[in-house]
């Protein structure tokens, strides 16, 4: 009921002409209200006609009536003011720095609660009151408050846009629809819309279609997630178990053999001890003996002497310690370590073969392509990769020299001859003459490894082989299907595999860096310099460790760096 009263008395005490509270209120002599200035501005537009007009009702005035402020209007809005800002709390009236403001009050402004797309005003709901009840503003179209009214004017005609150009896809007002757009496809803004809200309603259909099949793909992978996670649960359990057997069984292997090698022990050093108390106890013998023979050395009695001889000359046959030397069976030690050692070098090569077969590829998962990591650019991201190599002793051939930890291989030169024949031998593909200046690394090949190589003199290979062959094999590097080979002439490269020889256009390198991925497949070969080369580049699938190999020609040198 306040409420309606405070509406009441604002209505009653409000100007006409800008329908807001009186300021400065005024009577004129009809005895109608309004605010000084807003009554001063209209008759200041009648002064022509020398008649002045009440705006409400029409009584005429001559001459100008002359205004006076209305002390007692101005204390009731003073009160209507103060009452209405007692009654609503301030930060539901007033508008705040994210508020549509209302367009007609004046000082501070109260909150918006329409907009107006034909008067293209906001306005409170005190100024928004004559759009319900004058008949000609009821038809006003009405919308939440808007800050983006001014885009519905025209810039080039200051109207009201209600028209949509189909032809140039813009919102036009009707003076442009005779103006530069005359003669084009246009329809009225709501039919647009009305079209368009058709294909919105239909993308958004489409829209929530696809988010419940993505929810639906969220919600399988989520359930891969899961099982991928029980399953390598599930795998770890297993392997944490399995790898506790087999510490076990080492375990036990490992207690065995210290319980053999301390019973041997035993059994030797009581062989020792047993000879060792023989020969303490025929050294009392023998200081005995030689007290009693030193005695009778000094019997001065002749008759006494020879008496006495026959019973000190008889020396008792003396233990033989059956060649000292070799009662120390050092020998079953050494045997018993490098047993050892071979087991575990087999018991290594088992778990690399067998980590290289479950080593993991890309795979699918539902559509989703899992990609490798990227391949290395530049030298320092190939070093990251990189391997110690050496090269086995027992693949090189005699006239292979071996040095600097065997790192280096190098074959001393030859008579003009031989090195004329070696050269045609590498021209013609057939290498069986010098197959034997061959050597492997002493390391295996799996995951992503890579190396460089120096290498000087008429011609090396720089190669990655299946498995250390016999260097006498009449079988040479790239002349099978399970060797990768890169020839290094002193004039240019080629590339064999599987006796297939690919000519390579390249200048030579006395650098070589060889990259591997083993899992996917990758061999590549870059010349060595401020910025990585590409040589050549092998796409195949590697099914075994690989070793790296080398063929070192005649006056040539190769280096693992």
């Amino acid at each position: 009921m306040a409420q309606q009263g405070i509406q009441m008395d604002q209505e009653k005490l409000s100007c006409s002409i800008c329908l807001d509270l009186l300021k400065d209120p005024v009577t004129i002599p009809c005895g109608h209200n309004y605010c000084m200035n807003c009554i001063r501005t209209h008759w200041d537009g009648e002064d022509q006609k020398e008649t002045y007009s009440c705006p409400q009702c029409r009584q005429m005035f001559r001459p100008r009536p002359d205004l006076k402020k209305s002390t007692m209007l101005a204390d009731l809005v003073e009160e209507v003011k103060k009452t209405r800002l007692e009654s609503a709390p301030a930060d539901l009236c007033y508008a705040g720095p994210g508020d549509v403001s209302c367009d007609f009050c004046t000082g501070r402004k109260l909150k918006a609660v329409k907009s107006c797309l034909q008067c293209l005003v906001s306005y409170c709901d005190q100024h928004l009151q004559p759009h319900y009840d004058v008949a000609a503003l009821k038809n006003h179209k009405l919308v939440d408050p808007s800050k983006k009214l001014q885009e519905n004017i025209c810039s080039s005609h200051n109207e009201v846009m209600k028209i949509f150009c189909r032809t140039d896809q813009q919102c036009i007002c009707y003076l442009c629809s005779l103006d530069e757009h005359k003669g084009h496809d246009t329809v009225s803004a709501a039919a647009e819309r009305n079209d368009k809200q058709r294909v919105v309603g239909l993308n958004q259909e489409k829209i929530q279609q696809r988010i419940q099949d993505r929810e639906k793909d969220v919600r399988m992978l989520q359930q891969k997630v899961e099982v991928i996670n029980q399953s390598a649960d599930k795998a770890v359990t297993n392997s944490e178990e399995t790898s506790k057997d087999l510490i076990h069984l080492i375990e036990k292997r490992n207690s065995d053999v210290k319980q053999q090698i301390r019973s041997k022990q035993t059994d030797e050093v009581r062989k020792v001890r047993d000879l060792q108390e023989k020969l303490k106890q025929e050294l009392v013998e023998l200081r005995r003996r030689s007290s009693e023979l030193g005695q009778l050395s000094q019997t001065e009695d002749h008759i006494q002497f020879l008496h006495n001889y026959p019973l000190m000359s008889n020396l008792s046959e003396s233990t033989n310690p059956a060649n000292i030397s070799s009662v120390h069976h050092l020998q079953y030690f050494d045997d018993v370590t490098v047993a050892v050692s071979k087991t575990r070098d087999k018991l290594q090569d088992i778990l690399k073969e067998d980590w290289t077969k479950t080593s993991p590829r890309p795979q699918d998962v539902s559509g989703l392509k899992i990609l490798p990591p990227a391949e290395p650019k530049t030298r320092a991201e190939f070093l990251q990769y990189s391997r110690h190599l050496t090269l086995e002793t027992n693949t090189a051939n005699r006239d292979i020299s071996l040095s600097q930890g065997n790192r280096k291989a190098s074959v001393d030169g030859v008579s003009f001859f031989r090195t004329l024949r070696m050269m045609i031998s590498i021209d013609s593909g057939e290498l069986g003459p010098i197959n034997n200046l061959q050597v492997h690394s002493a390391e295996s090949l799996t995951g992503r490894c890579y190396w460089e190589v120096d290498w000087s003199g008429r011609a090396v290979l720089v190669a990655v082989s299946y498995t250390r062959r016999n260097m006498l094999s009449k079988s040479g590097f790239g002349t099978n299907a399970t060797s990768w080979a890169l020839y290094c002439l002193n004039d240019r490269f080629e590339f064999r595999h599987n006796n297939i020889i690919t000519p390579i256009s390249f200048p030579p390198s006395s650098r070589i860096g060889v990259y591997l991925d083993h899992s996917a497949g990758i061999l590549s070969f870059y010349r060595v310099s401020d910025t990585m080369t590409l040589i050549h580049r092998v796409q195949t699938s590697f099914t075994q460790p690989l070793y790296a190999g080398f063929l070192v020609g005649y006056g040539s040198t190769v280096q693992v760096l």
